[in-house]
């Protein structure tokens, strides 16, 4: 029988639902899945396919190759560098009015894990870098290898976590643990991140574990589950809405300025980068 599910953009995103189990997977590997205006538009499109079928119970989100997500495509980068974005997360398209309030495509393939009404898991290995982790932050538990490599990669590209990351952030960890990753950038493996409360489970097969975990679920009462699941999220999550509009505010303030010019093209060409103040 097959189970595959047709979806926007089978080369980015593949969905396949059996016994309850939903398991998106990001599918551009020879890229560790990283992120263009593609992949963000079939990672949205997949996640609002999902509202509309009562079979899928619970939902795994996993990477095909080597790593779950490296964050942005560099091509991005350049884009900045061109002055062709207006936002460091998205591919530049209009935002949609959401429960959440109106967000711009990044910031939804984070949240619209959050707006489904079933369990989200995260199967996490190679990388989780920026975007990347964002999107495993909109899950709502995170199973990693210990080796995946983590990071709030944002600041090493001048700019902010601006894909709904900075609330998330801190409802996992403590503030200032949230700032230091947040203001440093620095990558960590996922033994520390499990410390921190950033991941959820360690696990040798992060993959095998998500889907038995996601049995299990599946196997409880359905209407009992995303009950729980509405009750939590709406008392996790007050005030999100203008959270989410302080990101873009304040992304859209930094994009294409000096100092974030500055610190691309020092990355780019692997030199220490010069800031004005």
């Amino acid at each position: 029988m097959n189970n595959e599910i047709e979806t926007s953009d089978p080369e980015r995103v593949s969905l396949r639902i059996e016994s309850g189990v939903a398991v998106v997977r990001f599918e551009r590997s020879d890229k560790r899945n990283a992120l263009d205006g593609r992949q963000f538009l079939a990672i949205a499109a997949v996640g609002e396919q999902l509202k509309a079928r009562p079979d899928a119970r619970v939902v795994v989100l996993t990477g095909a190759g080597a790593s779950f997500c490296a964050g942005l495509d560099f091509s991005g980068f350049s884009a900045m560098l061109d002055g062709g974005m207006e936002e460091a997360s998205s591919d530049g398209s209009p935002g949609r009015l959401t429960d959440s309030g109106l967000t711009h495509l990044g910031q939804q393939v984070c949240w619209v894990w959050q707006e489904l009404d079933v369990p989200v898991v995260a199967a996490m290995h190679g990388h989780a870098l920026g975007g990347g982790l964002q999107i495993a932050l909109g899950a709502d538990i995170r199973i990693a290898h210990p080796a995946t490599q983590l990071s709030v990669r944002e600041i090493h590209w001048g700019i902010i976590p601006d894909m709904t990351g900075t609330l998330m952030l801190d409802r996992l960890v403590r503030p200032d643990i949230a700032r230091e990753l947040t203001f440093t950038g620095r990558i960590f493996d996922a033994e520390e991140g499990h410390r921190l409360g950033l991941v959820t489970r360690l696990s040798d097969d992060p993959f095998a574990d998500a889907m038995g975990l996601a049995a299990e679920i599946a196997g409880r009462n359905p209407e009992a589950v995303r009950a729980a699941k509405r009750l939590l999220t709406t008392t996790a999550h007050a005030g999100f809405a203008e959270q989410f509009a302080a990101e873009r505010r304040e992304i859209a303030a930094l994009i294409g300025r000096p100092n974030q010019v500055e610190a691309i093209t020092a990355n780019l060409e692997s030199r220490s980068p010069v800031f004005s103040d």
